[in-house]
């Protein structure tokens, strides 16, 4: 495996002994490394959008891991987020859970449960990923059909039969039979609950919303 394929974790700690102690670890265990000593030199690097995770310091000159973690969730960066603290509580954990922490990790960690978090964050992100690019496709898809696709489209996801869309658009069923296959082509799917489910991952259909 090339160097560039192997995750990559961020170190923020202001402690320059743990920044070099996860680090070797992370390398020895098959990963890249970048560190930080602190979330102001953090937000100052520039980054490839890549798998990858930061294990982050709680308490740190400037802005603290939480603050960090704001900062992060105000600009919708999805990069999971392990914590590292040797100053830890309860309510500080609930706080960085709630704001969407992957894990929170009492200094001095484990190396079993140190690698354990970072292998489940990074897993986390490359299925984030996959679904990311998902719903971008299904996007591009969705905007290839025209106004009546897409009117046909939201009529056909709420179970309605040809000839009861034929009369609400005002069409013949043969027309709306052939809007019908070229929305089921457009979206590529075979099936109608494919397209439901694709217009459920699109956020345009709720399963939980009865028909007409």
């Amino acid at each position: 495996m090339s160097n560039e394929l192997l995750p990559m974790v961020y170190v923020v700690d202001d402690d320059s002994s743990v920044r070099s102690g996860l680090g070797m670890l992370l390398m020895a265990c098959g990963y890249r490394v970048l560190t930080f000593e602190s979330g102001t030199h953090f937000f100052q690097a520039e980054f490839k959008d890549e798998p990858s995770c930061i294990l982050l310091d709680v308490n740190m000159p400037g802005l603290s891991g939480l603050e960090v973690q704001e900062h992060l969730n105000k600009r919708h960066c999805p990069i999971p987020v392990i914590f590292l603290t040797a100053y830890g509580d309860i309510s500080m954990s609930v706080r960085a859970m709630k704001a969407g922490a992957d894990d929170f990790l009492t200094k001095p960690v484990q190396k079993e449960d140190l690698l354990r978090a970072v292998n489940n964050a990074h897993q986390r992100d490359l299925e984030a990923r996959k679904s990311r690019t998902l719903i971008d496709e299904l996007r591009y898809r969705y905007a290839t059909l025209s106004e009546r696709e897409l009117e046909v489209f939201h009529l056909v996801v709420r179970g309605k039969l040809n000839k009861q869309i034929a009369y609400e658009l005002g069409n013949s069923e043969r027309t709306i039979k052939a809007q019908r296959s070229s929305v089921m082509e457009k979206m590529q799917v075979s099936t109608l609950a494919e397209l439901v489910l694709r217009a459920t991952q699109l956020g345009v259909f709720d399963l939980d919303t009865p028909g007409d």
